[in-house]
């Protein structure tokens, strides 16, 4: 062991305790106000979608391919 490893301690640090709506501030978080707010332009088409959610059913189904 080198003095530095000695001197570190082998828990984690203690973090200050902050309540949700402090941890919501800071990331400037706003509330949902309808559905409109979680609307999210990832797929580019229809059949983008629709090829994601078969690739979703074949792995919960364990056929997907490795």
């Amino acid at each position: 062991m080198s003095a530095s490893e000695v001197d570190r301690p082998i828990y984690p640090s203690v973090r200050p305790r902050v309540t949700v709506a402090e941890l919501l501030a800071a990331k400037n978080t706003q509330p949902i106000r309808s559905l409109d707010d979680l609307r999210a332009d990832t797929f580019e088409s229809d059949e983008e979608l629709d090829e994601f959610l078969a690739a979703v059913r074949a792995e919960r189904r364990g056929d997907f391919l490795a």
